[in-house]
C-alpha cells in the first residue's frame, strides 16, 4: 500500500498535458504512447510513456502488473455534481418527460424545495451514507476526484451538515472531493417572496460560519430568471470571494440572464450549464480564463438543445464536462453517457472530450497543477480500459468500460 505501481502492455496511454486548463483548438492536442508503461512511486507518476523509454532503476523492486493491451487515461475529474442529498423526484421526472417544465415545477414548490425538505430532515450520519454510495458508483466509473455541492439546506444548519458529509466522505472513499458551498441555489420557503432578504441572511449568517468551517473551497450561485438575479449572485460571491472561497455560477440554463458575463467579471473558477448562452459570452469567458463547464446529461435529462461546446471551442474556450449529478435534473451520473452525448451531439472530438472530462475539469477545480492528466510529478490517478483506445469510449455509447481504477498508485477498484 505503498503507492508505487508498474503497469506495463497498456495498448495506447491517452492524455492530455499541462498544469493549466487547455483552451480552444489545444484541447485536441492529448499524447498518445502506444505499448506503453506507467509507473508510481510515492503515489505520484514517475513516467508515463512508450515501454521502451523506461528507466530500468526506476522500476527495480517493482512487480509488473500486466494491462493486456487496455487503453490507460487519467482518471475522470467531475467538476460539477450535487451528490450529497437526501430524498428523491422520480414522480418529477416523468413529469417533465410528459411535458411539464422544470420551472414550472420549481415554481409549484416541488424542484428544488423537495430536495431541500429531505435533506433538511436527514442526519449527518444519513447524508455520509447516501454519498458514500454515491462516490464509491462514481469511483467505479473511473471517477477519481469529484466536487460536491451543498444547497439542499439554505439554512445554516443543514449546510454545514452537507459540507461536513462531503469531507467524511472523502475519509471513506479513495476519491477526492471538493467541496462547495451553494448558498443561493432556492429561495427557502421561510424567505418565500423575499429573494433580496434570503441574499442578506446567506452572506451575514452562513458564509462566515462555512469560511470558519474551513471545508468549502468554492461558493456557487444559481443565476437564473425567477431565482436570483444578476445582482445578488454578485453581491453574495463578492462576499464569497472577500473571505476566501473561489467562485463558480451556474449560468445561461433555462434562460440568459447574464450569468457567464458575471463569470468573467468576477474571474470565477467556471461557468455552468451555458444552454442559453452565446457567442458573446464565450468570448468573454475565454478572455477572462473561466472554464465553460458543460453538462450534457442535465440538457439529455431535461430534454433541452445542449449547450453549444463546439462554438465555445472554437471560442477559444477551456471546455469541461460534468455529469451535474443532482435529484432533480440529472439522476443518472453516468461519465460514460456523458461522453458519449458530448461526442456524439455537442460535436466534441473524442480527444477534447477526454480533456473537458480530466485535465479541464481539473482546471475549474483549480487542482490542474496536481491531477487532470499523467506526467510525472502528478497524482498517480489513473483509469484501464476494457478496450483497446479511447475511441470505444463513445463508439461504446453509454458503456462503462473501466476496468480499473489507480487512485495515487494504488488498486481502489477492479471490475
Amino acid at each position: 500500500m505503498s503507492g508505487d505501481v508498474l503497469i506495463l502492455n497498456v495498448g495506447e496511454l491517452c492524455t492530455p498535458l499541462g498544469d493549466v486548463a487547455r483552451k480552444g483548438g489545444a484541447m485536441r492536442d492529448v499524447y498518445k504512447a502506444a505499448d506503453a508503461a506507467i509507473v508510481a512511486r510515492d503515489g505520484l507518476i514517475a513516467y508515463a510513456g512508450p515501454r521502451s523509454g523506461l528507466n530500468p532503476d526506476l522500476i527495480e523492486g517493482l512487480a509488473p502488473i500486466d494491462a493486456h493491451g487496455m487503453a490507460a487515461i487519467p482518471g475522470f475529474v467531475d467538476s460539477h455534481t450535487h451528490f450529497v442529498f437526501a430524498g428523491a423526484r422520480a414522480d418529477e421526472f416523468l413529469m417533465r418527460a410528459g411535458g411539464a417544465e422544470y420551472m414550472e415545477i420549481h415554481r409549484a414548490g416541488g424542484g428544488i424545495a423537495r430536495s431541500v425538505e429531505a435533506t433538511r430532515g436527514a442526519d449527518l450520519e444519513e447524508l455520509v451514507r447516501l454519498g458514500e454510495s454515491r462516490a464509491w458508483a462514481m469511483l467505479q466509473q473511473g471517477v477519481t476526484t469529484v466536487e460536491a455541492k451543498s444547497g439542499y439546506g439554505l439554512d445554516l444548519v443543514t449546510e454545514l451538515r452537507q459540507l461536513e458529509a462531503a469531507q467524511a466522505i472523502r475519509q471513506r472513499v479513495p476519491i477526492d472531493v471538493v467541496p462547495t458551498y451553494m448558498g443561493l441555489h432556492s429561495v427557502p420557503a421561510e424567505f418565500l417572496g423575499d429573494a433580496s432578504g434570503y441574499v442578506d441572511f446567506s452572506i451575514s449568517e452562513v458564509l462566515p460560519a462555512v469560511a470558519a468551517q474551513g471545508i468549502a473551497r468554492y461558493a456557487d450561485a444559481f443565476c437564473e430568471a425567477g431565482v436570483f438575479g444578476v445582482d445578488e449572485c454578485r453581491r453574495f460571491l463578492s462576499a464569497a470571494k472577500s473571505l476566501g472561497l473561489g467562485a463558480r455560477i451556474h449560468a445561461e440554463e433555462i434562460e440568459r440572464t447574464g450569468g457567464a458575463a458575471l463569470a468573467a467579471e468576477l474571474g470565477a473558477a467556471s461557468a455552468d450549464h451555458l444552454l442559453r448562452a452565446e457567442a458573446s459570452d464565450y468570448r468573454a469567458l475565454a478572455a477572462a480564463g473561466v472554464v465553460a463547464t458543460c453538462l450534457p446529461l442535465t440538457s439529455f435529462c431535461l430534454g433541452a438543445p445542449h449547450a453549444d461546446a463546439r462554438g465555445m471551442i472554437e471560442a477559444g474556450c477551456a471546455v469541461a464536462l460534468a455529469t451535474d449529478l443532482n435529484p432533480g435534473s440529472a439522476a443518472s451520473g453516468s461519465v460514460a453517457l456523458a461522453l458519449a452525448v458530448a461526442v456524439i451531439y455537442m460535436r466534441l472530438t473524442v480527444e477534447e472530450a477526454l480533456t473537458a472530462l480530466t485535465l479541464n475539469g481539473a482546471a475549474a477545480l483549480g487542482l490542474a497543477a496536481e491531477t487532470g492528466s499523467l506526467e510525472p510529478g502528478k497524482k498517480a490517478d489513473f483509469v484501464l480500459l476494457d478496450a483497446p483506445s479511447i475511441a470505444y469510449l463513445p463508439y461504446r455509447s453509454g458503456v462503462n468500460l473501466v476496468a480499473a481504477v489507480f487512485k495515487g498508485g494504488e488498486l481502489a477498484y477492479r471490475a
